[in-house]
């Protein structure tokens, strides 16, 4: 678009310049002829008046006579001036006899060398100012040594026209100039719009909706690229389905030796009075163990799920008791505060999805953060904004992404936060919602996970 704008702005700026030189050259010089014309007019009728007809040069008359011309008998000259045709002139003298004669005009206006080049012999020409306007002086011989006709010519209407005409060539170039980007916008598009629908598939893709694909397979200068990019987004689609199958099946297989080991556990611990002191430390950690396992293969049923494309089911639901509901019971207590504005906002959304992402943030500030300090929620943002505070050491700006990743964890914030998949849970399913998550740092330390959906009044 720039190159299009600035080739217009040059090619026309060159236009310009060269029409300038011609049009103004020749404007000048007509008005400069014309003035010498109209001048010598005048000068030549001056002549008549004061000297009579050139009869005196006939056969048998002296040469003398004829370079030295004497004036007519009883000839008044300022009779004759102001006989003179009217013409444009805004100026007419006559030096004659060593005497000034004038209409209009001061002789002293007159530039000395206008003078005495027009009294030597000479038709002379000059731009001067009188009285802060522009004029050509013109000065004519009357036709014997020391004589000469002056008139000044004003230039108001060759400078008015002159100027209108620059404004006119500086106004094509800048018009040229805002053509030729338009010009170049509209190619540019056109060229550039396979490349656009190309990022706007591989964003889509890379979001994880793995079936867009692009419509370019006929066009005869991208059809390979998109081809080659079909097939890809079709195999990464296969190897997430398959993936996901994988780790379904393997969630699913898990779950059975999960729910003996973990029934077993539950007996030991009933009889935990009878164990051995030497046992009892090794069986608390295997419990713990024992949960993380069983929290790990919940979260991998879940995102396998999600990878498998499952598109779950919307439903209006009021979002101030869900998240009180979610929350209270995955910290075990009340921390859930709702504003008043909020209390009625509702949402299009997946139930369970939408409960998993509150019941994961409140899980996680309470194992890895030092515990839960509040979730509130208020209207605002997209909608309604959901707020989890931990009361941990907080999370360091470079770390903010990575924790949403699959097994994540924040490696400079000092402790194995996210470590799993229930943070990157959280993103997806918020991401399902068309909603947005942040970390930012919590007024008086630790983390704020702040979730916005779209939300409208119930």
């Amino acid at each position: 678009m720039l190159a299009y704008g600035l080739l217009a702005l040059g090619l026309s700026s060159v236009l310009a310049i060269v029409t300038w030189s011609v049009v103004s050259d020749y404007l000048t010089e007509q008005r400069d002829s014309a003035a010498v014309v109209v001048t010598s007019d005048s000068a030549a009728a001056l002549r008549y008046g004061l000297f009579g007809a050139p009869a005196s040069c006939r056969p048998g008359h002296e040469q003398a006579e004829c370079d030295n011309p004497t004036l007519l008998p009883g000839v008044r000259p300022m009779d004759v001036l102001n006989s003179l045709p009217s013409t444009d002139a805004a100026a007419t003298m006559m030096y004659l006899e060593d005497h000034w004669y004038a209409l209009t005009g001061k002789p002293s206006d007159l530039p000395p060398d206008v003078i005495q080049g027009a009294l030597g012999g000479s038709v002379v020409q000059r731009r001067i100012e009188v009285n802060g306007q522009p004029v050509l002086a013109v000065g004519v011989p009357l036709g014997r040594q020391g004589d000469a006709f002056f008139e000044w010519h004003p230039l108001t209407t060759l400078d008015s026209t002159l100027r209108t005409l620059k404004l006119t060539l500086i106004s094509a170039a800048f018009a040229t100039a805002l053509i030729g980007l338009a010009v170049g916008r509209l190619a540019s598009t056109v060229a550039l719009r396979p490349l656009a629908e190309l990022t706007r598939v591989a964003r889509a893709v890379a979001t994880g909706k793995l079936d867009e694909r692009l419509e370019a397979e006929n066009d005869p200068h991208l059809g390979g690229l998109a081809r080659s990019f079909n097939q890809t987004a079709a195999d990464l689609e296969r190897r997430v389905a398959a993936d996901a199958r994988f780790a379904g099946d393997v969630s699913h297989e898990l779950r059975t030796p999960l729910m003996t080991m973990l029934n077993s556990m539950q007996l030991i611990q009933n009889h935990r009075a009878e164990l051995p002191a030497a046992v009892r430390e090794p069986v608390e950690l295997l419990g713990d163990d024992l949960e993380r396992f069983r929290r790990l293969v919940i979260d991998l049923l879940e995102i396998s799920r999600d990878d498998g494309g499952d598109r779950g089911s919307r439903e209006i639901v009021r979002i101030a008791d869900l998240v009180r509901a979610a929350a209270d019971a995955a910290a075990g207590r009340e921390v859930t505060t709702v504003e008043p504005d909020a209390e009625h906002l509702t949402l299009q959304a997946d139930k369970r999805r939408l409960e998993r992402v509150i019941a994961n943030l409140v899980e996680n500030a309470e194992d890895h953060a030092g515990g839960c300090k509040g979730v509130g929620v208020r209207a605002g943002g997209l909608g309604v904004i959901i707020t989890v505070d931990d009361a941990g050491p907080g999370i360091a700006a470079e770390d903010r992404t990575r924790i949403f990743e699959r097994f994540g964890r924040g490696e400079t914030s000092g402790r194995g936060r996210g470590v799993g998949l229930g943070l990157a849970i959280v993103a997806r399913h918020v991401q399902w919602h068309h909603g947005t998550i942040q970390v930012t740092d919590r007024p008086g330390g630790g983390a704020r996970f702040t979730v916005e959906l779209p939300a409208k009044s119930g």
